[in-house]
């Protein structure tokens, strides 16, 4: 029950966090203004840090590793409840050190390039979050937590690349493009050093991935192994583009170069990998059994469209793209949540029927 009550929490911090976004795109929405400052903090921590560290906690077995989402969500709660900044960042932080911790004793017990690559991962959220917490605006440590996404799924990504034959350059390959994104973020986006950095990191992980992911073999087969495939894949090609985008427009030089960079990695990157890992993370952390559909091809679909028109109207500094770019996100993530909730719903119903 408390599992579900942090996946709840998290998709109400993910709502919150889309309104407040679709107000700063120039839609009238109500106390959206108020709340501006908030939307990078609850999207980044609300939604993923809780997500990440309930999914640890669940993998660990749970006990005191679970105190991590559970003050990921105290932190929301703080910042939308309109108490002083500091006790939703605090909260934030505190959670952030507990995954950084649980991800050490991980280490501990299994010495392992992916594992320390999550602790990496951790410490960059428990960095960003701590900064944040400190006065540093959001755009200086966006960097972090955008390291945090990316070195989450890449440690991952690497546990299960152990099934696929690895080169003798590939270790290194994967470890230069992890030093030169944490060496970026600690520059910040917004200097030159920085951004090179970053999108040098991000294209050659970018390139390991592709490389050594097993979505490349899966992505040949059907149902929902394809799917999960499609979304990784997808993912990683927009990981490649904000390298790529770095490197062309890096924020200090384009008025939308900041933007195009973070969204590129928070909705083309990780709210593809969501899509991709939740039939078989929902079932883990919150009991809930979706089933695959060929439906959820269209919110997929949906997610990368608004990216790309996101992206498009950044580049040609056009309002009214980049304001329906945000509408069209939300019916992405709108469509993917009602596809879920049908097909649990559906096998609710079976199960009922058959008495299984």
């Amino acid at each position: 029950m408390l599992r579900l009550a942090i996946v709840a929490c998290a998709a109400s911090a993910m709502l919150a966090g889309f309104w407040i976004g679709l107000g700063r795109l120039g839609w009238e929405l109500p106390h959206a203004a108020a709340f501006a400052s908030l939307h990078g903090p609850l999207l980044i921590s609300g939604v993923f840090g809780t997500l990440v560290a309930l999914e640890r906690a669940v993998a660990s077995g749970g006990g005191w590793s679970l105190a991590a989402p559970a003050l990921s969500v105290s932190g929301s709660v703080f910042l939308l409840a309109g108490m002083p900044t500091a006790a939703g960042a605090g909260a934030y932080v505190l959670a952030a050190a507990i995954l950084t911790g649980a991800s050490l004793v991980t280490l501990w017990r299994q010495p392992a390039g992916f594992s320390a690559t999550l602790v990496a991962g951790a410490a960059a959220w428990l960095t960003g979050s701590a900064l944040w917490a400190y006065g540093s605006p959001v755009p200086e440590v966006a960097g972090w937590w955008l390291a945090f996404l990316v070195l989450t799924v890449a440690g991952e990504r690497l546990e299960i690349s152990r099934l696929v034959p690895q080169s003798r350059v590939s270790l290194p390959l994967f470890l230069g493009a992890i030093s030169a994104l944490l060496l970026g973020a600690c520059a910040g986006l917004f200097t030159a050093l920085g951004a090179c950095l970053s999108g040098l990191g991000l294209l050659a992980l970018t390139a390991w991935l592709i490389r050594h992911d097993i979505a490349l073999r899966t992505v040949h087969q059907a149902g929902q192994p394809r799917f999960m495939a499609m979304c990784m894949l997808a993912g990683y090609a927009w990981l490649g583009a904000a390298g790529i985008l770095l490197l062309a427009v890096p924020p200090a030089t384009h008025a939308f170069g900041y933007d195009i960079a973070i969204h590129a990695v928070l909705l083309g990157f990780a709210v593809s990998m969501v899509f991709g890992h939740a039939l078989i993370i929902l079932p883990a952390v919150a009991d809930i059994h979706p089933r695959f559909g060929r439906a959820l091809y269209l919110p997929l679909a949906t997610l990368h469209a608004s990216v790309a028109l996101r992206v498009a109207s950044d580049l040609l500094g056009t309002d009214v793209g980049r304001q329906w770019s945000g509408l069209v996100t939300v019916a992405a993530v709108a469509g993917f949540a009602a596809c879920i909730a049908l097909s649990t719903r559906s096998t609710r119903n079976h199960e009922a029927r058959t008495g299984s």
